[in-house]
């Protein structure tokens, strides 16, 4: 009988790995352009040989999947993409070419590791816009953006990521996640008495 705590073994590492797992698979086959089984397949192999030989540091509660706003999430998702890529085409094309764009800052809700990597990382594969900047402190994410039209053009950019946030932490978050999407941006949830500077 010994006095420490046992050692998760491989299956239970696996099982709490598996939302990662899921998404760099998803990434992997995102930045080939084309679904096949050769893409699913090497992607599984890179998603398991990244988590094995770099392993991240544990996550807090890590992530617990509510399908109906991961379908919500996951279809908000490709309309962005197919829609953002056509029009980054026609801009691209387009006599006058891109007019204007912009660097906006937004302050979140969240300060979850796992809930920031998956918003960043949504955020970044939709074409016209590019995360620059994450500060986990403070709670504040900056992006590159095309074609900015006026300050409006800007609000309305900044109402998107912080839509995007909320249906990623209805997603994955846990209960006291959501329940601080209520906060004001950059205010904790009532009780915690703390405040983004």
């Amino acid at each position: 009988m010994t006095g420490g705590a046992a050692t998760p073994g491989f299956g239970h590492q696996l099982r709490h790995q598996l939302p990662l797992l899921v998404w760099l698979v998803l990434v992997w086959n995102l930045l080939w352009g084309t679904w096949s089984w050769a893409n699913l397949l090497s992607g599984m192999l890179v998603a398991l040989a990244v988590t094995l030989l770099l392993p991240l540091p544990p996550v807090v509660g890590g992530a617990r999947v509510r399908p109906l706003p991961l379908l919500r999430f996951l279809g908000h998702f490709l309309v962005d993409l197919v829609s953002s890529g056509a029009l980054v085409a026609w801009q691209t094309v387009r006599p006058r070419g891109i007019d204007r764009s912009a660097i906006i800052t937004v302050q979140l809700r969240t300060d979850s590791d796992l809930l920031l990597t998956i918003l960043t990382e949504s955020l970044t594969l939709v074409p016209g816009s590019m995360v620059i900047e994450l500060d986990r402190e403070r709670q504040v994410i900056a992006l590159h953006v095309l074609h900015v039209q006026d300050e409006s053009d800007v609000e309305r950019q900044r109402a998107a990521v912080l839509a995007e946030e909320e249906r990623v932490v209805r997603a994955f978050g846990s209960p006291d996640e959501i329940a601080a999407l209520d906060a004001a941006p950059g205010e904790s949830p009532a009780g915690t008495g703390r405040r983004t500077p």
